[in-house]
């Protein structure tokens, strides 16, 4: 895959560094020698000076043949032309966003733009981490909407059904680990001891699996 990173603060410093160890093609562009210097002479991708969204400079960075552009620049702002730019006059098939406004997110995904609010993720999670303990997730998407957890049948739930810890649009069995093999249940499957039972869940439907888990609060 050829990637395009635009800023190379934090986040897209290590975004790139990622992506180059994994093997895709990733070019780097921010206004700023000195960040790009900050990758390295390790770095397997390639740098470009200038700013990102700015036609001529993407051009520069191979934005006609780029199958993914990530913006993720401390400006709100730039980030969001850059993607446009990127989505709507080059039509790169993967565009992203980085948000610090997470009050801006609806707005751009009316635009048919890809955002991630690093503000609305980290406090969902750390709202995670402080009432649903019990339910770490091991996965989240979008904003932290929607998780998958992993957990252990409680003795409640063993000779249950996979139906009665479904709730619709809130609530699914993914898949039951059994005995060393993962499986996909029906709604008639039965919850043995000792399964391990993956969960997709959204995320305000937390506090009601905790009550179908059989958790209490605070542990």
């Amino acid at each position: 895959m050829r990637a395009i990173v635009m800023g190379c603060g934090r986040v897209g410093e290590q975004l790139a560094r990622l992506l180059a160890d994994e093997g895709h093609h990733v070019t780097v562009i921010d206004s700023a020698q000195g960040a790009l210097d900050r990758l390295g002479q390790d770095f397997r991708g390639e740098r470009v000076v200038g700013v990102g969204f700015d036609r001529t400079v993407l051009l520069r960075a191979g934005i006609d043949r780029a199958d993914a552009f990530a913006a993720t620049s401390s400006s709100d702002n730039a980030n969001i032309i850059a993607a446009r730019i990127a989505r709507n006059i080059f039509n790169v098939p993967r565009v992203i966003a980085r948000l610090y406004d997470p009050r801006r997110a609806e707005i751009y995904r009316r635009l048919g733009l890809l955002t991630i609010s690093s503000t609305t993720w980290g406090a969902e999670r750390i709202r995670e981490l402080l009432t649903v303990a019990e339910l770490d997730p091991l996965l989240n998407f979008g904003s932290g909407e929607v998780a998958v957890v992993s957990i252990e049948t409680p003795h409640h739930l063993v000779g249950r059904m996979v139906r009665d810890l479904t709730i619709p649009m809130e609530v699914s069995v993914a898949a039951i680990t059994r005995d060393g093999r993962a499986f996909i249940p029906t709604l008639g499957s039965e919850f043995r001891r000792d399964d391990q039972i993956h969960l997709v869940i959204l995320a305000s439907a937390m506090e009601r699996v905790k009550h179908l888990l059989g958790i209490a609060e605070g542990g």
